[in-house]
């Protein structure tokens, strides 16, 4: 394909904007998925633990529904496997359709579920099912998504295209708060139970719509379809990622990791600062507001950060921005010990909105360019998932470390917290550059990157060459 023997050119010459439509694709897949995954989350800690669970020991109905919450993450990995072999058997654009219906349709099902009142025992059994449908499908959009993208994109520009797959996934968050929120807020608190919670997972049904109609206008991605890709495709992705990719898994495994900071922002941060047996005694509306603000400041740095790891390659970003942000989770932490709100708000955007990014908009496209085109959304689905699902632990863990009562707390989380980010930052120091490499070169380890005065002038003309499409990048 000449997508791959000139590096320069358009990947689809016959439409310049589909590397346009693979990130608007992209995009609204992973804000269909994560508006799913967060609206469950508030319902299950808001509604949930009251309609689906026997009413006669309320802390074992919260425990129950919190936990199904969890065994999403349970699912992934079965997910990852599954989903990553068929994006790489059968194509990007294949899986994702599929990922999208699974999620969209189950989080529908959520929304017309019987309650315990009505059908007893089956209530809570149907929503761990849905549950595990949902972890399911999760686990193939980001490694999906950042292929399709990443293949499609311009030369010179994969990693600011490859951006907008985590900002969706932050756009989704917003638009679910934004749906979950003021229903939550203004209606009466009976109707909300009766029958307002199931309004923002129906409201799925429009995503869907949405999604559908622009991922049916993605072409399949030149390196998939390539007539030497199909003689050479992968018979079993899965085998042949763990017989050649172990080491970069491992490393996308580590880097992984780097889900401890909005663990730390939003969940046992949120936990160390409102629940009573901490003593520090922050309003509960002040921990609704911190997600959010944070995701709108993620939304707009995403874009500039996966442009500056074009220029400057993937590394820096990614290690600064691990090693950056594993040092605010001191400050943050330590802003909540000492009952200071306005300094816990701001620490931990600038911790979670802002450097964190560094990492969060780089790997949709260091990720995937560790890999062959053969086998490249099974191995960072199953390595990143993996990594993902370890640090679903991290708040028990933490917990355990520091339970109410103790001291230094934030102290010994910060600790445990920063030397996550040292693993990550260590792991992406060990990995090859990729962001010079050409596409039908990444996966090999010996591969070598394009000099730097002729990807600059390369990248400029691809910078340029929408221009002369009738498209913009």
């Amino acid at each position: 394909m000449q997508a791959q023997s000139r590096p320069h050119a358009a990947p689809d010459h016959q439409d310049g904007a589909q590397p346009r439509k693979a990130a608007a694709s992209g995009w609204i897949g992973s804000a269909l998925e994560y508006y799913d995954f967060f609206i469950y989350a508030t319902a299950a800690a808001l509604v949930f633990p009251q309609i689906f669970f026997p009413k006669g020991d309320p802390a074992i109905a919260i425990i129950a529904s919190l936990a199904t919450y969890g065994v999403g993450y349970v699912a992934r990995p079965i997910g990852a496997f599954v989903l990553g072999h068929l994006g790489d058997t059968h194509g990007r654009k294949q899986v994702l359709v599929w990922c999208m219906f699974l999620m969209g349709f189950s989080t529908i099902a959520v929304g017309l579920l019987p309650t315990y009142d009505q059908v007893g025992l089956l209530a809570p059994a149907l929503l761990v099912l849905l549950r595990l449908v949902q972890g399911f499908a999760v686990a193939g959009e980001i490694s999906g998504a950042s292929s399709m993208i990443l293949e499609h994109a311009p030369f010179g520009r994969r990693g600011f295209f490859a951006s907008f797959t985590l900002q969706g996934v932050q756009a989704g968050q917003i638009l679910a708060a934004a749906v979950f929120l003021p229903l939550a807020h203004y209606m009466p608190h009976e109707q909300f139970n009766a029958w307002g919670w199931r309004i923002p997972f129906l409201l799925s049904f429009l995503v869907i719509i949405a999604g559908w109609i622009i991922r049916r206008e993605v072409h399949e991605t030149p390196a998939f379809t390539d007539t030497t890709a199909q003689s050479t495709r992968a018979r079993s992705p899965i085998v042949d990622a763990f017989k050649h990719s172990t080491p970069d898994m491992l490393r996308v495994v580590c880097m992984a990791l780097m889900n401890v900071i909005p663990v730390v922002a939003t969940i046992f941060g949120a936990a160390y600062a409102v629940q009573p047996a901490y003593g520090v005694g922050f309003a509960p509306d002040v921990y609704l507001w911190i997600p959010v603000l944070g995701n709108v400041l993620a939304v707009l740095v995403i874009p500039y950060v996966g442009n500056l790891s074009d220029r400057i390659g993937r590394r820096p970003p990614i290690i600064v921005g691990a090693l950056a942000s594993g040092l605010l989770a001191f400050g943050y932490l330590y802003a909540i010990s000492i009952h200071n709100v306005p300094l816990a708000v701001a620490m931990s955007l600038l911790m979670w909105g802002v450097v964190y990014q560094g990492y969060n908009a780089v790997f949709p496209s260091f990720y995937p360019e560790l890999f062959p085109t053969r086998t490249r959304v099974s191995a960072m689905a199953i390595s990143q998932n993996i990594g993902t699902a370890i640090t679903a632990m991290l708040p028990a863990l933490f917990t355990f470390v520091a339970p109410p009562g103790s001291v230094n707390i934030w102290l010994k989380v910060g600790a445990i917290a920063f030397g996550i980010c040292v693993i990550a930052a260590l792991a992406a120091l060990s990995a090859r550059e990729t962001f010079r490499v050409r596409m039908r070169d990444l996966g090999q380890p010996d591969a070598e990157p394009i000099g730097r005065l002729e990807y600059d002038r390369l990248r400029a003309e691809s910078i340029a060459a929408p221009l002369h499409h009738g498209a913009t990048a």
